[in-house]
C-alpha cells in the first residue's frame, strides 16, 4: 500500500515521499475499511511539513486532515454502514490508499455529489459556514467582509453568503483576481492595501460587523478599520507568519473583539447528531451545486512530490488533489 511520509520538517516537496507500507488488513470489531478515492492539499498540511503549525507531529508522519472514499470492508458490529458508501474521513493522516478507522470516524455522503468537492467537505465549508454563524447574528442583506477571499475558505464563504442574502467584501492581494471572485458571487472586490477602509466605503458596503481574517499581522488591523464599532474580527490562520494586530483606538474606542477559530478543536467539542446535520447540509449544498471549488490540477499519489511543489505557489487558479487509487473519472 502507498502512503506519503515525511521524516523531517522543511520545504514540504522536498520533505515529503510516497512510501511503500504494510498493508492494513481486514477491519476489526466497530471498524471500517476505506479505500482513499482523492485529498485536498491544504494550507495546514504544507504549515505542518514546515514545522509553523500549531501541531508538530511525532516523525515520520502522515498527513491530510480530509479525504473522501468508498468502504470496502465492515468489521462486526457496525450499523448503518456497508460497503460500498461513499464516505468522508473525520479522522486524519489520510494521505494514502487505504485507512482502517473506527466507524465513528466517517460520515456517509451522497453518491450523487462530485467527488472531487466531496474530498474537500470537511475543513474550508464547514470552516466558513461555522464563523459566518458562529459570531455575529447576521441577517439577509448584512455585510461581512474577508481576506484571502481566493482562498478556499473564502470561495466557499462567498457561496455560503450569497445563499443566505448575505452581502461580502472580499479582500485580494492583486486585480486579477476580482473577476472570478465576482462570477461566484462577490458583491465587491477590494485590492489590500493603505487606506482599506476608505475604498471599501467608497466601494458601497453598508455597516460591517464581522470581519474573516486568515492573513494575521498588519491586515488584521485593516480589516477592524472597515468594521463598525463593537465588530468581531475572526482569525482562522496566519498566511502571513506574524501575530495579529489590533490598535488600541480600535480595541479601547471602537470596542472591536478579535477571536480565533480552529475547526478542529470545534468539531471535537460537536455532539454526533450536530456533525452529522453540519454535514448533511453542506454535502447537500455540494450536491445542488451551491457550493463548489475550483480545481486546478489533480495527480496520482506516486507524484506527491510535484503536487506539493504545486499547491505551495501563489498565483494558483484552484486547489491541488491527489487520487491515490487512480484518476476519477
Amino acid at each position: 500500500m502507498k502512503q506519503v511520509q515525511f521524516s523531517a520538517f522543511g520545504t514540504p516537496h522536498e520533505v515529503a515521499a510516497c512510501v511503500d507500507v504494510p498493508d492494513i488488513g481486514a477491519p476489526a470489531d466497530g471498524e471500517v475499511v476505506v479505500d482513499i478515492a482523492a485529498f485536498p492539499i491544504n494550507p495546514a498540511d504544507l504549515m505542518t511539513m514546515t514545522g509553523s503549525y500549531a501541531v508538530r507531529p511525532k516523525l515520520p508522519a502522515t498527513l491530510g486532515a480530509e479525504a473522501v472514499g468508498s468502504i470496502s470492508a465492515v468489521g462486526a458490529g457496525v450499523r448503518g454502514l456497508a460497503a460500498g458508501d461513499r464516505v468522508i474521513m473525520l479522522a486524519r493522516d489520510n494521505w494514502c490508499q487505504r485507512r482502517r478507522v473506527p466507524a465513528a470516524q466517517v460520515l456517509e455522503v451522497p453518491g450523487s455529489a462530485d467527488l472531487l468537492q466531496l474530498a474537500m467537505l470537511k475543513v474550508n465549508p464547514a470552516t466558513a459556514l461555522m464563523m459566518l454563524r458562529q459570531y455575529v447574528a447576521l441577517q439577509p442583506g448584512d455585510w461581512v467582509i474577508q481576506d484571502a477571499a481566493n482562498s478556499g475558505v473564502g470561495t466557499n464563504l462567498i457561496r455560503l453568503a450569497r445563499a443566505d442574502g448575505i452581502r461580502t467584501v472580499n479582500v485580494v492581494r492583486r486585480e486579477a483576481l476580482a473577476a472570478p471572485l465576482q462570477a461566484i458571487g462577490g458583491d465587491l472586490v477590494v485590492v489590500d492595501g493603505d487606506n482599506l477602509a476608505e475604498r471599501v466605503r467608497a466601494a458601497g458596503a453598508g455597516p460591517i460587523r464581522l470581519a474573516i481574517d486568515a492573513v494575521g499581522g498588519e491586515a488584521v488591523m485593516r480589516l477592524a478599520d472597515c468594521l463598525a464599532e463593537g465588530g468581531t474580527v475572526v482569525n482562522y490562520g496566519l498566511l502571513s507568519g506574524r501575530p495579529c494586530m489590533l490598535g488600541a483606538h480600535q480595541t479601547i474606542f471602537k470596542g472591536i473583539t478579535l477571536t480565533g477559530f480552529w475547526l478542529q478543536k470545534a468539531l471535537t467539542s460537536m455532539a454526533r447528531p450536530d456533525l452529522e446535520a453540519l454535514y448533511a447540509d453542506l454535502a447537500g449544498r455540494v450536491a445542488d451545486g451551491t457550493l463548489e471549488v475550483r480545481i486546478e490540477a489533480t495527480y496520482p499519489i506516486e507524484q506527491i512530490k510535484t503536487a506539493l511543489e504545486r499547491a505551495g505557489r501563489e498565483g494558483r487558479s484552484g486547489k491541488i488533489l491527489v487520487t491515490p487509487n487512480g484518476p476519477i473519472r
